[in-house]
Parts: C-alpha cells; structure tokens; sequence
C-alpha cells in the first residue's frame, strides 16, 4: 500500500411494493422528504438490514450561519430518455449553485467552527470542478484555520483521505444531512460528499469496530475495480417496482457526464448505474426530472429519477435507491444520485416506496 500523509498541528486555543397511503400527503411534500437525496427514512422503507448507531451526535447549531437566498425557483424540468438524439443524458446542460457564504462544522467535544465556504478548496481535483469540494475538504479548511489539530493521510487501497487524529483523539467518522434532510448512519466515503450551501455537518468518534467495516468495505470496492481492470462492474443491479422486480448481473457502468457542473468529466455516479442499463437496451424509458428547491429544502439542485420503464412516480409512490456493499449499513442516505460518486460497489438497488 501506499499512503501520502497530511498533518496538520495547529490548535484552537479557546414491500417494496406499492402500499396504502398512511396519510393524505401531497406530491410536494413526498418529494420534501426525499429532496435530501430521494431517499428516505431507513427505519421506514428501506429493504438493507442497518446497524444502526445507538446515540447520534445533537447536530450544529444553525446560528451565524448564511442561509441560501431566497429567489423564486424555476419550475421542475423533466426529461424523458433516450433523448431525440438516442442518448441517454439530458439534452440541457443544469448548474446547481456554487458554495457560498458562512456555515459550521460542529466536532463533538471540542465545539463549533465556522468557515467561509468560499475559501474552501479541494484535495479531489480528480473528483469536483473548481468551486465545488467535499465534506473532507471542510474539516481540512477549518484545521487551516486553526480550530484544529488534524492529522490524516490518503490511503491508495481505500481510495480516501483517512482520518487519522484531531486533536490527538482517534476513530472519528461522520454525519451530515443537506436542507430538508435528517441525521442517519452512512458508510460514503467523506472526501466524496459534495458540499452544499446551507447543510448541516458534524464530526463524532466512532466504535472502532464500526470503522473498521467500513474501511474494509473501501478496501474490496478497489480490489474489484483492480480486478476488472479499471471497469466498474456492479455485481447485482436491482429495480423494484409494482410493474417488475428484475436483476442485473455484473453490469458494467460507465460515465453519462450528467453532472459536470459539480463532477469532473468521467467520474462516475450512483445514476450512472441505472443510465448504463439503459443504454446497455435493459430498459426502454427513463424520466429524470431537475429541482431547484421543493418546500422548504433549499438548495436542492438535483435530478430525480421518476420513471424506469412503465413504472412513474405518482402521488406519494416513487423510486429511492441505495447503493454500496451488502450489510454494512449505512448506503440508503441521503445523497442525490447524480452526485453519488462511484468507486465499485458490491450492489445498486432502486426500489419503489409509498408514504
């Protein structure tokens, strides 16, 4: 293996088919409570089996920091795939707004940091576009500052930065949630989670053996991409609807560039997987559909998936999906697919709920 090792030393010194609706919900709010990355709550719809933690950190405060501005959104923009062109992408290209203004990271036990986002930069050119970066990049940026001590390295096997101390302590993960989300268990590497403007984000400590499952999940994602030769090859792709239940063996996903407004060309997402079915002639009609904001969560500035094949969202019934390595727990988060980073995951699943 090999590592390249960062420090930083400075310190701060101060059924998965359609079911009875529980209650009259409309559209909106559905997609309210997915706008965080159509997913929703595990312990309500989710197919995996998650260990979840047994307490979660109190989130950070929401004082001093700069909400989005408040612009009249543009109506939602769907796009039926294939395009006239037969490609499966959509025929405009979208920006979702760039980072801005004053936020907070929250580490347990030592307090709550603000930070410009505008000065944060990344360490994953290879991943996001000038102006875009990570939830990793934050922690390093608020180190720079001062607010911490933070020693962490890159790890080649795991493809990601690690953690190693903050202010001497070990075995620190991570829980964030964008506008209209919530706090839940995840296992996504956190040098790949975008930044968005008005999220919440917080570092705690860890059980040792929790990280260590995750980090071991890491570690087979790059075997199996060394091992198809740099391809992605998902072993088991799944979509659930009322109309199908259909698996997908070893599904060789490649990039669709939907997102280089946050992405670099090439890098690959949790979309992508479902894009290169399509194209691959598995399925015949996708609909992807771009919002802005919905209700309350804002920004959202993502793609939903809405339709695969015959089966199209209505009412309070639509698609969520999950994606990474079997009983880990914690890869039904919310974060949009089409900013889900994808190094070689074990399965992808897109399943249907009704709220």
């Amino acid at each position: 293996m090999s590592d390249r090792i960062y420090r930083n030393t400075r310190r701060d010194t101060d059924n998965l088919s359609a079911r009875p609706l529980r209650s009259p919900l409309t559209r909106r709010r559905f997609l309210q409570m997915l706008a965080a990355g159509g997913a929703v709550m595990a312990t309500r719809c989710a197919p995996e089996s998650e260990a979840r933690p047994t307490e979660t950190p109190a989130p950070a405060s929401k004082a001093g920091t700069t909400p989005s501005p408040v612009v009249e959104p543009r109506k939602p923009r769907s796009y039926h795939l294939p395009a006239e062109d037969g490609s499966w992408s959509p025929a405009e290209p979208t920006v979702a707004r760039l980072p801005s203004g004053q936020n907070i990271v929250r580490v347990e036990g030592l307090g709550e940091f603000q930070f410009q986002a505008d000065g944060v930069q990344t360490l994953r050119p290879d991943i996001f576009q000038p102006g875009r970066f990570s939830l990793f990049d934050v922690l390093v940026h608020v180190a720079d500052l001062g607010h911490i001590s933070l020693d962490y390295h890159f790890s080649e096997e795991m493809n990601t930065h690690v953690i190693d101390s903050i202010n001497g302590d070990a075995s620190w993960w991570y829980t964030a949630f964008y506008s209209g989300g919530w706090p839940e268990g995840n296992a996504f590497r956190m040098d790949m989670f975008p930044y968005k403007n008005d999220m919440q984000f917080w570092l705690h400590r860890e059980r040792g053996d929790r990280l260590t499952t995750i980090y071991d999940s890491f570690v087979r994602e790059v075997d199996r991409l060394a091992q198809n030769a740099g391809k992605i090859i998902i072993p088991e792709v799944s979509t659930r609807s009322p109309k199908s239940n259909t698996l997908y063996r070893n599904v060789e996903v490649t990039a669709h560039d939907v997102r280089t407004d946050v992405l670099q060309p090439g890098v690959v997402t949790g979309l992508d997987a479902i894009l290169s079915l399509a194209e691959q002639g598995e399925l015949s009609e996708l609909k992807i559909t771009w919002y802005e904001r919905i209700g309350s969560a804002n920004p959202v500035d993502s793609y939903w998936l809405e339709q695969i094949d015959r089966a199209e969202a209505e009412g309070t019934c639509g698609f969520v999906y999950e994606t990474g390595t079997r009983g880990i727990g914690g890869n039904h988060i919310h974060l949009p697919s089409d900013v889900r980073v994808t190094v070689s995951p074990e399965y992808t699943l897109w399943f249907w709920i009704c709220l």
